[in-house]
């Protein structure tokens, strides 16, 4: 066990982790030339497209060093805010961190979060300069931020570059120098903590642990602590690029189970594995649950497809554990789940992965938070997941609104503009400080609600790309927010309603009464759109009806035989009007998340 070493990489999104991995893994042999391409790690077409990490990856390396054979096991991590958990599932799992910090850009607000996490968990950090083959690289300047940071010596930052392979043997030294051997005794009762499962469809589920103690042999009848499952252990081994079956998995390595599970609920991330015959005495003290942070409704596009959604979101669950969801019913698109995601782009990536991976053509109604809403009778309080759930107005109190810190890292030219945005977003500034001369932290306390909507692409405007965004929720606060309905030819569309703060419902509404006339297709008859708060309506705009020539038969004669005729026209309008039934384009739901 003391040539075995656990770590993972950890880094603002774009610092290279992912490219960093791949040379590691070339250096060490574990993939071969032929077989080596750009993020080998990321194995979803997905992941390659948009050249992001949104599944974090182990890999066993087999290293040589000083004559003696080391095992590493290595976990690349996302770097987007909205995957944080997958970091902190990964961290769980390791006893040292690599923390990579881009030559060019300096450190930024998520390098700051997941050291944090690392730090909580004591991990040795390896500091890492990356990028230094980039002319626009600026070794001191950053080397004295990491040093500031960490409090390390300048000595121990290593100057890295994942593209041309600049070093790499110093980081694997480094590794096996300083990362410590994991702690675990093997002659305990086994004892494995699982932090990550995906779905084979013809295996069943396989389940990612970590031994803590104890062995783990093919063939053990083995439990699952949480859910008092019992399996046979089928098949057991360690990750290699492929799965690698082995007789036994030892305390301190990281290896799968496969053991015909077929079931999504019946593995839980962070549960405990033991055996039957010698349960250990106490559970793995795993990491917290999830805590979504925007909700949003999926629904199935055809009605009879819930249960296929069902069981395609029971698989994404094995292997995204920070998506949750529940059942829920709207008038407007019938059965389907209330999901929590943990950002818009986790948003995003699930409904594309629906569609790549389980061909489901979802809906999805417009992103809110969850709010409490307190009853005049009793003071009882209301969760209100979804604007329609919300009590009517006389039968209510007040509302609370979830309110995050967010930290924001910037150059100093962007301050004025990233400050009006956060104020215009009912933030308050609580902090300010000069990291540098030229980089600035920024802390705001705001409305969650706020930033679900589109804040996040426009900070990346306003600052030119430059600003680094992190948050965490702090409390619940009472805000002044009225329930905006938008109804369509006098009937309302629940999937469009929003809670909004009383200032902006006019703004809004107008705008998404604006944006839906663009988008919805003109029918035979007139269509108002309006926005109403209660009984009340503060915006409107009209969709003209498509006409009909229907004078083009009148060659001369007199001007009431026109009149007739475009009389009797109205009347049919009219009439269609009462029985007409719009329908809003996908496009339209998706583009009123995005207004500006």
């Amino acid at each position: 066990m003391k040539n075995i070493r656990n770590f993972c990489i950890i880094a603002h999104i774009d610092h290279g982790k992912s490219t960093l991995a791949d040379r590691l893994l070339q250096v060490t042999g574990t993939i071969s030339d032929r077989d080596m391409k750009e993020q080998a790690l990321d194995d979803m077409d997905l992941e390659r497209e948009r050249g992001i990490t949104i599944k974090s990856h182990a890999i066993q390396m087999d290293f040589k060093y000083g004559g003696e054979q080391y095992v590493l096991n290595l976990i690349d991590t996302p770097g987007h805010v909205d995957f944080s958990y997958e970091v902190s599932r990964s961290i769980a799992a390791c006893e040292g961190a690599l923390l990579i910090v881009d030559a060019s850009q300096g450190i930024q607000a998520q390098t700051i979060s997941n050291l944090y996490l690392a730090i909580e968990n004591d991990l040795e950090i390896i500091p890492i300069l990356n990028k230094m083959d980039l002319p626009g690289a600026m070794p001191e300047e950053v080397t004295d931020q990491i040093v500031d940071l960490i409090g390390c010596d300048p000595s121990d930052v290593i100057q890295a570059s994942g593209k041309t392979g600049l070093g790499v043997d110093k980081i694997l030294e480094a590794i096996i120098a300083k990362v410590p051997a994991p702690k675990g005794d093997e002659s305990q009762p086994l004892q494995a903590m699982i932090f990550d499962s995906v779905f084979n469809p013809f295996r069943g589920i396989i389940a990612y642990y970590r031994v803590i103690n104890g062995v783990i042999k093919k063939g053990d009848l083995v439990k699952f602590v949480n859910t008092k499952k019992e399996y046979h252990a089928d098949e057991i081994g360690v990750l290699k690029m492929d799965l690698l079956p082995k007789k036994e998995v030892r305390a301190g390595d990281v290896g799968y189970i496969i053991s015909g599970i077929k079931r999504a609920n019946e593995v839980k991330v962070g549960d405990t594995i033991t055996t039957v015959a010698n349960p250990c005495p106490d559970v793995v003290q795993g990491f917290e649950d999830v805590k979504p942070m925007v909700f949003a409704g999926v629904y199935p596009v055809d009605t009879d497809e819930y249960e296929e959604l069902r069981t395609a979101m029971e698989k994404l669950q094995l292997n995204d554990a920070s998506l949750v969801f529940e059942p829920e019913s709207s008038v407007a698109l019938g059965f389907g789940f209330r999901c929590g995601f943990l950002g818009m782009l986790h948003m995003e990536i699930i409904q594309e992965r629906l569609e790549r991976e389980h061909n489901m053509t979802v809906i999805t109604t417009v992103p809110n938070v969850s709010y409490k809403s307190y009853l005049t009778k009793g003071n009882e309080l209301v969760v209100v997941n979804n604007p329609s759930d919300l009590p009517p107005p006389a039968h209510m109190s007040y509302i609370e609104e979830p309110f995050i810190r967010a930290s924001i890292i910037t150059k100093s030219e962007f301050v004025g503009s990233i400050m009006t945005l956060c104020i215009e977003k009912r933030g308050m500034l609580t902090n300010q400080v000069y990291l540098t001369q030229d980089r600035v932290e920024l802390n705001f306390d705001m409305p969650m609600a706020e930033v679900v909507f589109d804040f996040y692409d426009r900070l990346k405007t306003i600052s030119k790309g430059y600003a680094s965004f992190d948050y965490y929720p702090t409390d619940y606060v009472k805000s002044d927010l009225v329930k905006l309905d938008i109804l369509l030819n006098s009937e309302q569309v629940d999937a469009l309603s929003a809670l909004v703060h009383r200032s902006n419902a006019y703004t809004l509404g107008k705008k998404i009464c604006e944006k839906l006339k663009e988008l919805i297709p003109r029918q035979q008859f007139e269509i108002p759109i309006q926005a109403a708060i209660g009984a009340k309506i503060v915006a409107r705009e009209t969709i003209k009806a498509l006409r009909k020539d229907v004078t083009a038969k009148c060659y001369g004669g007199d001007i009431s035989r026109k009149r007739k005729l475009l009389e009797k026209q109205k009347q049919g309008k009219k009439r269609m009007r009462q029985v007409g039934r719009v329908e809003v384009p996908q496009e339209a739901f998706l583009a009123v998340l995005k207004l500006d």
